[in-house]
């Protein structure tokens, strides 16, 4: 059988302060869990650019390796030149030898100022890379002191955020799933968290707005969903006296 109205705000009542006591209990840990989370972030950044000078300094040590590879080749290379040279029938095979011998000198000159470049791009790599290890280690010694500063405050009420929340479980497969996308778009929508308040000294409980008397008798009656003109609140009845929730 289908739930009354008055049903359907009593359980959207209920949930409302089933989440505004989760709220209180998170609020006690202020900024440290976004704290927490920027810092991982910090620190994923940081390994990621060690992570691509490592890389970085690990082609360049190729390529040094690559041309100490082809100075070494080309240095035997002359040596066979040179040896060719002793044994020449005439001038034209000698200045053909004297040009490779050549060719193969100033390939060694530009592999040598090829390795100088590498070497120098490797230490400074290094220095940016010493620079990003020193940022990591800071994080990561901030990361542990936010993360126990956290526990502390978190184990104070983490048994009762859990009962918050299995009973919030519970209770969510009570209210039907449109009523209750309704009831998170308007709560997500809220500074304050509140979705579902009273009309409290003749004003919504949740912006303060004046409610026309014929309007709150309606919303005693509790035959509809009546929501708030000014904030979109829904309305779980009228009661006088009462605290009024801080203004959205």
């Amino acid at each position: 059988m289908e739930n009354t109205i008055a049903q359907k705000l009593d359980a959207l009542l209920k949930l409302q302060e089933i989440d505004s006591s989760l709220d209180d209990i998170r609020k006690t840990r202020g900024d440290l869990p976004e704290e927490v989370r920027d810092l991982e972030d910090d620190i994923a950044g940081f390994e990621t650019r060690l992570g691509k000078f490592k890389s970085e300094i690990s082609n360049l040590n190729s390529e040094i390796d690559s041309f100490k590879s082809a100075q070494k080749e080309g240095e035997k290379l002359i040596k066979k030149y040179k040896d060719q040279q002793m044994n020449v029938r005439n001038n034209r095979e000698y200045d053909a030898i004297t040009k490779e011998i050549e060719l193969q000198e100033l390939d060694g000159q530009l592999a040598d100022k090829k390795i100088n470049e590498a070497k120098a791009r490797i230490r400074l790599i290094e220095d940016d890379a010493n620079r990003a290890e020193n940022g990591l280690n800071e994080r990561n010694e901030d990361l542990k002191a936010k993360k126990d500063e956290l526990s502390v405050i978190t184990s104070e009420s983490e048994n009762e955020e859990k009962e918050l929340i299995a009973e919030r479980e519970k209770h969510v497969k009570k209210i039907e799933e449109r009523l209750l996308k309704s009831y998170q778009k308007i709560r997500d929508n809220s500074i304050n968290g509140l979705a579902v308040v009273h009309v409290s000294r003749g004003a919504c409980g949740g912006c303060f707005s004046i409610v026309p008397p014929q309007r709150q008798a309606d919303i005693r009656e509790r035959k509809k969903l009546i929501v708030c003109e000014h904030c979109g609140r829904i309305f779980a009845d009228v009661e006088s006296g009462a605290p009024v929730h801080q203004r959205r």
